[in-house]
């Protein structure tokens, strides 16, 4: 039966693709982050659903007429620049297979973001692709969070599986970047129930993360806790709400869980810990022999025997100091954007939707930053998903600024981005 579920629903996703090639770009993130084929039983699990979707959707984009340029957008440049980096040190690797086969397999995830820079050209596209996104993962984390609170946080929650997060500890951290893409659904659609039950939906998602015992994942849902309470109008309401909803949580949560938490004390006491900071520091002086092109892709495999348990660790020991620059420089520079630009559409009319996109992707990214800090995800499609909806938000909001106030824009964007 839910084999037969999920070919209708791949069917519905082809047959929308075909008609309208933005709703194909959609569709991917669909079976990027929910992965629905996975959850049948026969034949379904074993089918390359993923690219037939994504062949049908290649096809739709260069036959059609609703389509834009890539954005001249600086991001778009380094972007590539820091996949010719991967090339680069593939060619170095110290197991060269390995290497030259994660290679592709990291070029497959970067090759449908450009559906999504040509597709994804008006901001009620932009709305859905994000909303879609924060949908696809808060689905999974609303059933994982009602599990985690049912069973009294006892049991570790896992993400969708045969994706990028599956793992618990991903899994929480995808699911602490989610909640402020579903939160610009909340702000921005009309309907009621939507309204209420994404609100419903956040208390459970932190369950679902509480539940995956990561502690990377804790510190990432103290800051994305902090910055919603500092973006809340109604802080006088929010703060007891946290601190109420903290205290009878923890009456919940099982011995276990809090002996692992408290190991962020006592972390030279952990195995754990201990081996990821050696890890760390056998990449960082490996980096220093090889700054240029590093150990190549799993270059953990020769370097420390471990994985490297950062995505910063990892960025800059598998390819060198200046790929970690180019790909800080993606994350840093879109957070310096998203924190620009509200304030150039400030007082506009109409405008308002820049401010709240712009605060509620930045948490995002900076849940990614904590989050990673202690996973090696840099190679997260969900990553690369947030740098170039910065980039649509940027252009979207220029176009709209020159056409209701051109004086508030500086030359250099009006030359840049609007050509």
């Amino acid at each position: 039966m839910r084999d037969i579920v999920v070919l209708i629903f791949l069917s519905g996703c082809i047959f929308a693709a075909l008609k309208k090639p933005w709703l194909g770009v959609l569709s991917l993130s669909v079976f990027s982050y929910l992965n629905p084929h996975a959850y049948a039983w026969g034949f379904v699990r074993s089918l390359p659903v993923y690219y037939v979707l994504f062949l049908v959707v290649a096809f739709r984009t260069f036959t059609a007429t609703d389509k834009q340029a890539i954005p001249k957008d600086w991001r778009v440049y380094v972007f590539v620049l820091l996949w010719v980096f991967f090339a680069l040190s593939s060619t170095q690797a110290y197991f060269p297979d390995v290497a030259w086969q994660r290679f592709w397999f990291v070029t497959k995830i970067y090759l449908p973001f450009y559906f999504n820079l040509v597709l994804i050209n008006t901001r009620f596209k932009l709305f859905w692709l994000i909303a879609t996104i924060g949908g696809s993962i808060g689905i999974t984390s609303v059933k994982g969070g009602l599990f985690a609170i049912l069973h009294g946080f006892s049991a570790r929650v896992y993400g969708p599986p045969s994706t990028q997060f599956e793992e618990n500890n991903a899994f929480a951290v995808a699911t602490l970047i989610a909640i402020p893409l579903l939160l610009v659904w909340q702000k921005e659609t009309l309907q009621p129930l939507i309204k209420k039950g994404i609100l419903m939906a956040v208390p459970i998602m932190y369950a679902c993360s509480l539940s995956s015992w990561s502690r990377g994942a804790l510190l990432t849902m103290v800051a994305l806790t902090f910055m919603l309470i500092f973006k809340s109008k109604r802080k006088y309401l929010a703060i007891p709400l946290v601190l109420v909803g903290a205290f009878f949580v923890k009456d919940y949560l099982p011995q276990e869980w809090f002996g692992r938490m408290n190991t962020l004390e006592t972390y030279n006491t952990d195995s754990s810990a201990m081996g990821r900071i050696e890890a760390w520091t056998d990449g960082w002086n490996h980096t220093l022999q090889h700054p240029f092109l590093g150990a190549g892709f799993e270059g953990w495999m020769f370097v420390t025997m471990r994985d490297w348990h950062s995505s910063y660790v990892e960025m800059f020991s598998e390819h060198g100091f200046i790929a970690f620059g180019l790909w800080l420089s993606l994350i840093l520079g879109s957070i310096a954007s998203l924190t620009s630009l509200p304030k150039m559409a400030k007082g506009v009319e109409g405008m308002e939707w820049v401010a709240n996109y712009c605060f509620m992707i930045r948490a995002s990214f900076i849940c990614y930053m904590v989050g990673t800090a202690f996973l090696g995800l840099s190679y997260w499609d969900l990553l690369y998903h947030l740098i170039f909806i910065s980039v649509l938000i940027k252009k979207i909001a220029l176009e709209e600024l020159a056409e209701k106030k051109p004086k508030v824009l500086p030359r250099w964007a009006m030359r840049k981005n609007l050509t």
